[in-house]
């Protein structure tokens, strides 16, 4: 039987989780981290970017370290809607996450409800602050 590990990463809304898998599927080692989400106005719902890339850090490093073998691949889900831009030249997040929940785009949403097939029909998805 080989040594060889997969690391799955969950990256969610309130919580960074890690776990590592043997090479029958067996969950063999895990860390997981709550993730502080803060609320600047009404309706807003933000993460601060360094809080999730650090607490993946450290939840990997856990995880990892409470294993034995060679971590031979990475898998990651994420909470997807949730949007980061980061700087290209710094590396740094020019703003606050901003989380699926925020409801921030609502009346822009609004406005655009005449369009709602057409975004539909291109894109899968309804209008929706998400």
């Amino acid at each position: 039987m080989s040594s060889a590990r997969v690391l799955a990463i969950d990256q969610g809304t309130t919580s960074t989780r890690a776990r590592v898998f043997d090479g029958t599927g067996m969950a063999i080692a895990d860390a997981s981290l709550q993730l502080p989400q803060h609320f600047p106005h009404d309706g807003w719902v933000e993460h601060d970017p360094e809080d999730i890339w650090s607490a993946t850090a450290s939840v990997v490093r856990g995880a990892a370290s409470r294993s034995s073998g060679t971590i031979a691949a990475i898998g990651i889900t994420n909470q997807r809607e949730t949007t980061v831009v980061w700087d290209r030249a710094s590396g740094r997040a020019i703003h606050p996450a901003i989380v699926w929940q925020d409801r921030r785009t609502a009346d822009a949403c609004a406005t655009l409800r005449e369009h709602e097939a057409l975004v539909s029909a291109r894109t899968g998805l309804l209008l929706d602050p998400y």
